[in-house]
């Protein structure tokens, strides 16, 4: 099978999901032979991470919606002629569509759309999501849904993708875990690994923790983000300074998962298809969620784990509560969890999916052509 030229943009300069996602795909395109490189600005994140995950990066100006980035774009695209243009944030797909335009045989543009944000209803997002773009991918049979509700882009041209998870994601032992990170290793431990946004709904969580009559649990929040000091106060404010562990961004999550008993990510707004949380399956933990975006296709209510209602603190302490309790509970939802990861969100199917995707880009007529 041919290989492909591969190009990821991306002008988020934050990291969480997205970032890893297009990271993890590209390095993951590139083992199967495929050429791959990522566009994006030169102070972003993502720019300093691509390097040690052997991804080739090129910085540009396309943090912002200017004209500076859409000559940018269109003499690269001009000099390499990639097959395939693949873009992930708004700013990134409006400066590569409008690139595009002025490019003879210009290559097809596929967006990914990540979160589950309201797509504005104007006549320009119309052009860009059914003109420009060739086809639409998301993260969720939800947010696919969304986009053919929102945009009107015919539903073949939008295909779900999850994002896949590495084969690294394992169940371990939770004390040897604990021990290795320093934390108590006989009590109940509740954890999210997720970047420090408002939306993510960290204080519900806390308000939640709070409540527990376990007033030896443990709670552990591993990331960071804008939240940051709003949270460490609330812990402050709560009495909880001695049960909150906040190591902040950790190259490895692995051994913060594995020294979980519940994984929770009470979100609120904006998720697609959250990674943490196929993760958190992959290694076999009960998981609490809220059903924003597709996050209730993996986390299957009362299957693989527990939903409870947005912003929601009465639901989300009874969910603690009662898994705390039942032991048995929490190892045939983590059980059931695995197997459901394992057997529809593993990183292969994912590149398998991306690569027919692709490949259908470069043999489908431009949109309305």
């Amino acid at each position: 099978m041919n290989t492909l030229r591969i190009v990821h943009t991306e002008s988020s300069c934050g990291w969480g999901g997205q970032e890893i996602r297009v990271l993890n795909e590209a390095a993951g395109m590139i083992r199967r032979g495929h050429a791959v490189t990522l566009l994006c600005p030169p102070e972003s994140r993502i720019y300093q991470e691509a390097g040690p995950r052997g991804v080739p990066a090129v910085a540009l100006p396309i943090r912002r919606k200017r004209m500076a980035g859409v000559r940018a774009i269109r003499q690269w695209i001009k000099t390499h002629r990639p097959d395939v243009v693949n873009t992930h944030s708004s700013t990134d797909a409006w400066l590569v569509a409008l690139a595009c335009l002025f490019l003879r045989n210009a290559p097809p543009m596929v967006r990914t759309r990540h979160i589950s944000a309201s797509i504005p209803g104007n006549w320009p997002t119309g052009w860009l999501y059914r003109k420009a773009t060739r086809h639409v991918v998301t993260t969720g049979e939800a947010l696919r849904q969304q986009v053919i509700d929102e945009t009107g882009v015919p539903p073949g041209q939008v295909t779900s993708v999850p994002t896949g998870v590495s084969q690294a994601f394992q169940p371990g032992d939770p004390h040897r875990s604990r021990a290795r990170l320093g934390l108590p290793t006989d009590v109940f431990t509740v954890g999210i690994i997720a970047t420090l946004r408002s939306w993510k709904g960290h204080g519900f969580l806390l308000e939640a923790f709070a409540r527990l009559r376990d007033r030896s649990a443990q709670l552990v929040i591993v990331g960071d983000g804008p939240q940051r000091d709003a949270l460490e106060k609330q812990v402050r404010n709560l009495g909880l300074a001695g049960r909150v562990t906040m190591p902040g961004n950790q190259r490895d999550v692995l051994p913060w998962f594995q020294a979980l008993d519940v994984f929770v990510l009470p979100s609120y707004a904006n998720e697609g298809m959250p990674q943490a949380v196929m993760q958190a399956m992959s290694c076999a933990l009960p998981v609490i969620a809220t059903p924003i975006g597709a996050t209730a296709e993996a986390v299957i209510a009362e299957k693989t784990g527990v939903l409870v209602k947005p912003q929601d603190v009465e639901s989300l302490h009874a969910a603690l509560e009662r898994l705390h309790d039942n032991v048995d509970l929490r190892r045939r939802l983590g059980h059931s969890a695995r197997e459901h990861a394992l057997a529809r969100l593993g990183e292969e199917a994912m590149l398998d999916r991306m690569e027919q995707v692709f490949r259908h880009a470069l043999g489908a007529s431009r949109p309305g052509s």
